[in-house]
């Protein structure tokens, strides 16, 4: 399949496709994010420049563009939603004739506004999976935080942005993101470069191979003073000296989440214990995505991996029956 690179002036065409809204709001995130639409963020937010020379950065409606750009020509025979997005750390500003009003006094025309970071997800909705009795769906996304760009520079300075493919579980809307599936600091001058880096992510993507490493999680399961272990243990990484964690897997999650992952298990819906305690690894996996919807958009897709990296692990020391720190 051939790549058709398109400019700046050249994405209006993605628009005039079929996308599909969902019914609902994607809840794949929530912190302290707000959802937003495509068209919100094109006909009401500002765009920042480069302070040397004035000239726009990449948008956020740009990247989202480009992204369903690629994913149209990847998947062109299959059902695409139109995107969930969600923003955080606004950006608020006033047009110059305002600049002595009080802030309660200011109309809406004489408000400006951007927000810094964005992640956007888009659904390709007739590519799906089924584990555990949990419906899976395809998905595409990415993250941009302007406070990654140098823009006291000019125009052509790298750029920074976070793409990957992954799942999304629709029984709870959380992301199944893995290493092969992710780019965390993918750097571009122009969209040209951005879309060569999202095709680049989307076609190399090994769809059965996820598949199948998340369906290994079902065929693991950890006792309840196992998983009592887990936790405390996780509760102790953060005090561990440098040398001894450094021999030890990975964890990026905060006591709150810890603390979030203890109580589902016990009271989630979907991925709570069995009653003689057992809980299978992909129930864990998702008791971890799921206490990660609280993370920032910055931290997010990093922890998203840290979770399966950490979890995978484990499920490969219980099936060897090795010692795993996390379960000792």
């Amino acid at each position: 399949m051939e790549l058709q690179l398109v400019n700046n002036h050249s994405l209006a065409p993605v628009i005039q496709q079929e996308i599909i809204t969902p019914s609902t709001e994607v809840a794949f995130i929530q912190a302290n994010t707000l959802p937003m639409s495509l068209v919100e963020l094109e006909h009401q937010h500002l765009i920042p420049v480069f302070v040397k020379d004035n000239e726009p950065v990449i948008s956020h409606q740009d990247f989202i563009n480009c992204a369903l750009e690629i994913v149209h020509q990847v998947f062109p025979n299959e059902t695409v939603l139109s995107p969930a997005i969600r923003v955080s750390h606004p950006i608020k500003g006033r047009i110059p004739e305002a600049k002595d009003k009080r802030a309660k006094d200011l109309l809406p025309h004489e408000e400006t506004l951007y927000f810094e970071r964005m992640m956007f997800v888009i659904e390709v909705a007739s590519i799906r999976d089924r584990i555990n009795g949990n419906e899976l769906c395809l998905t595409i996304g990415g993250v941009k935080s302007y406070n990654l760009d140098n823009l006291y520079n000019r125009k052509g300075a790298d750029e920074h942005f976070k793409i990957f493919i992954g799942f999304q579980n629709k029984v709870c809307c959380n992301l199944c993101v893995w290493s092969d599936g992710l780019v965390l600091n993918l750097k571009a001058k122009h969209l040209s470069q951005l879309m060569k880096g999202i095709y680049e992510l989307v076609l190399g993507y090994k769809m059965n191979n996820h598949l199948k490493a998340m369906q290994s999680l079902t065929e693991s399961y950890l006792t309840e003073h196992q998983f009592a272990t887990l936790i405390g243990r996780a509760r102790l990484y953060q005090f561990l000296p440098p040398n001894d964690k450094k021999e030890v897997t990975k964890l990026n999650f905060v006591d709150s989440q810890i603390n979030t992952i203890a109580k589902d298990y016990y009271h989630d819906t979907s991925f709570c214990r069995e009653q003689n305690g057992d809980i299978n690894l992909w129930k864990v996996y998702n008791l971890f995505t799921g206490a990660n919807k609280q993370s920032y958009i910055d931290s997010f897709l990093g922890r998203s991996v840290n979770a399966f990296e950490l979890i995978n692990s484990i499920g490969n020391a219980v099936q060897h029956q090795q010692y795993h720190w996390f379960l000792s």
